[in-house]
């Protein structure tokens, strides 16, 4: 019980940092120690699941799925990204300095706590590094082209494919590529109204980039381990010029519905942010955002049980070589 409510609760963290712009959950799972059982988990949905269920029924299912891991995560997500889907709307218009304050604290303290090299740690592992932050930097310039597939119900599909993949790596938010997309506020409504048709659309997305993309992470993890640690280190890191507190939007796009979406931004101090906006810069309650939310991540980190970041905590569902073969 003790570990269902650990993974509840990791996996409300991970919903809370997917439900913001610019903020990874799977840089939550990362910290927390979930990740690679939680990419493991979700290669395991699929042909070798009826296998699993033929030779053991649905207690052999269950082991296969491992549902004492899924189950309590999903509730999690699903739990606090409706409760705060209505809070981040809140605090995106009343208080964003603080907000991204946060979570450039977060993120920060998560790349520190991750960025320990394990034992065989090579200097060519620097080139994936730099793969992970230039790909980091990269993604949201490309993804207004997926506004010209034309068919709304495509834009929705290929979007909740790149956003549900984005989950998967931590750094890389979903939700601030769905903005790039100009996505963002079309899917947040349909969360807070219970659009069913248009999230019975996204899902159908979510589900072709989670099975496929999780199948491609665990392979690497498994063949290219180091080398893919890095490049998901570099991915956190390249994400923190997105939640810098003081920034100007110099170059954007309309969306649908005249929707802002945004290209390049200039990276501004607080004095010279508050004379260009007239506004007060708040640098002591931005920097005490930020201490909370580094403060957060050591606490994460603590509560994960001794794993090393990134990798499966004691639960973890570990297939065998013969498993990993029929799953790939």
């Amino acid at each position: 019980m003790k570990r269902q409510l650990s993974v509840f609760l990791k996996g409300a963290g991970m919903g809370a940092a997917d439900a913001v712009p610019g903020v990874s959950g799977g840089t939550i799972a990362f910290v927390t120690g979930i990740y690679e059982e939680l990419i493991n988990t979700i290669k395991q949905f699929g042909p070798s699941a009826f296998t699993a269920w033929r030779r053991g029924g649905l207690a052999g299912l269950a082991t296969h799925l491992n549902l004492t891991f899924v189950i309590p995560l999903l509730f999690g997500i699903g739990v606090s990204l409706v409760s705060v889907a209505h809070l981040v709307v809140w605090l995106m218009g009343g208080y964003p300095l603080l907000l991204n304050g946060f979570f450039f604290g977060l993120v920060a303290a998560s790349a520190i706590v991750v960025s320990r090299h394990p034992a065989d740690w090579k200097l060519w592992h620097l080139i994936p590094l730099v793969m992970g932050l230039l790909l980091a930097h990269g993604l949201p310039s490309l993804m207004p082209l997926v506004t010209q597939l034309g068919s709304p119900s495509l834009v929705l599909v290929v979007g909740g494919a790149i956003a549900i993949s984005a989950l998967l790596l931590p750094g890389v938010s979903g939700s601030f590529l769905l903005l790039s997309m100009g996505l963002y506020g079309t899917v947040m409504q349909g969360i807070r109204s219970f659009d069913l048709a248009l999230l019975a659309t996204f899902a159908v997305g979510c589900l072709i980039g989670l099975f496929g993309f999780s199948r491609l992470l665990s392979w690497l993890l498994r063949h290219y381990h180091t080398a893919t640690l890095q490049l998901l280190i570099g991915f956190i890191v390249g994400s923190l010029p997105v939640l810098w507190p003081w920034r100007e939007l110099v170059r954007y796009q309309l969306g649908p519905d005249d929707q802002v979406i945004p290209l390049d931004y200039r990276y501004l101090m607080p004095g010279d942010y508050a004379n260009l906006t007239g506004e007060p810069g708040l640098l002591v309650p931005v920097v005490v955002a930020m201490v909370v939310g580094a403060a957060l991540v050591l606490a994460l980190g603590r509560h994960s049980g001794g794993s090393r970041p990134g990798q499966a905590g004691n639960g973890s569902h570990k297939s065998s070589d013969k498993e990993e073969g029929s799953n790939a």
